[in-house]
């Protein structure tokens, strides 16, 4: 008889996305008899603890990045390459002990440059293989390569095709040999039949606040205040995994958090979603076929990158956050058509069932 294989799953702490996306790859796993361990921190660690509680959990220090309130946030993720080159130093240490006291026999590593190990099988997944960048991307690009260079299988949640999601980050350079591309990812699934309309309600927009602090709470705040000049029925989720909070103000229901069936049925019930443009989140609105607009984080490069492409392309509308106008975008996205509905594929699976 085969042994059970032992993976551990490593998600980034930048915002909840890196967790979502790594839910259809567990829950894979787990159909095919692995027996899975996650390694994170903060948000991402009670998001997944709520999803899968039967499994073992270990906290991996993540690496911990405050966004600025106010300034260059380009000048701020400059200063801090320091505090992220020490924390891929930190995680790699660790990993080795993790790897170790559990016996794990393959690390997924999403987005996390030092979950890798000699010892056992490590594969890397990331729709960046190029950080957009003012000043020396061909720099960045090279940096990021020499960092991949050390999983053996380098995963791209994205189709290798014209028909894709990521644009340049993952399709403007060649690209390393150990890459595959493993289809778009989404937490969500064809299957959900599930009927939540009697206790979140069929609502006009879904506002999805996500990202790191403190614009996490600036956004949400700016949102709200603007929900509550007009007199759309509105759902509000705070992207607090950690929290259980419900309440609502006026026109707006506001909850804490939703698991994902919970998610899924509440954007399906809405006319149109008004959220970041994060990967992940760009993954779960097109696997659903839904109107979108966007906010991009303000000097996150890569989400202000995906919103231009989207809207060039005419599928959704986006403003920066510090012009964000409700009313206004609700107007101009009558003139976006949303994303077309994407299919699920089965490179996943293919790349899964390899490591078996």
């Amino acid at each position: 008889m085969q042994k059970q294989k032992r993976i551990l799953i490593c998600p980034l702490d930048w915002g909840l996305g890196h967790a979502t996306r790594c839910i259809p790859i567990i829950r894979l796993l787990l159909k095919k008899n692995a027996e899975v361990f996650i390694a994170a921190d903060a948000g991402p660690l009670a998001l997944l603890k709520q999803e899968f509680p039967q499994l073992t959990f270990i906290q991996l220090k993540g690496y911990d990045i405050q966004y600025p309130k106010s300034g260059s946030m380009k000048m701020k993720m400059l200063l801090s390459i320091p505090k992220i080159v020490n924390g891929i130093k930190v995680e790699h240490a660790q990993l080795d002990k993790i790897i170790d006291e559990y016996n794990i026999d393959i690390v997924i590593s999403d987005n996390r440059y030092g979950c890798w190990s000699k010892k056992v099988k490590s594969i890397f997944i990331t729709h960046q293989l190029m950080i957009k960048a003012p000043i020396g991307e061909s720099i960045l690009h090279k940096k990021v390569l020499k960092y991949i260079d050390n999983y053996d299988e380098c995963w791209v949640p994205d189709l290798a095709g014209e028909n894709n999601l990521s644009g340049d980050l993952a399709h403007k350079y060649p690209l390393p040999k150990n890459t595959f591309f493993i289809g778009s990812l989404t937490r969500f699934t064809e299957n959900n039949e599930q009927d939540s309309s009697a206790s979140l309600g069929m609502t006009s927009m879904i506002a999805i606040i996500s990202g790191p602090e403190p614009q996490r709470s600036i956004f949400e705040k700016l949102v709200i205040a603007q929900l509550k000049q007009t007199n759309l029925k509105a759902l509000v989720v705070c992207g607090k995994a950690s929290e259980e909070k419900t309440e609502t103000i006026k026109n707006i229901k506001i909850v804490s958090h939703l698991k994902s069936d919970e998610m899924q049925t509440a954007i399906m019930n809405a006319d149109i979603i008004l959220s970041r443009s994060g990967y992940s989140t760009v993954m779960d609105l097109a696997s659903l076929g839904k109107k979108a607009i966007f906010i991009p984080t303000p000097g996150q490069t890569e989400q202000e990158y995906l919103a231009d492409m989207f809207l060039k392309k005419g599928i959704a509308f986006s403003q920066t956050q510090v012009k964000f106008n409700l009313k206004i975008a609700l107007e101009k996205s009558k003139n976006y058509k949303g994303f077309e509905k994407m299919k699920f594929g089965d490179e996943l699976e293919k790349r899964i069932d390899l490591l078996f």
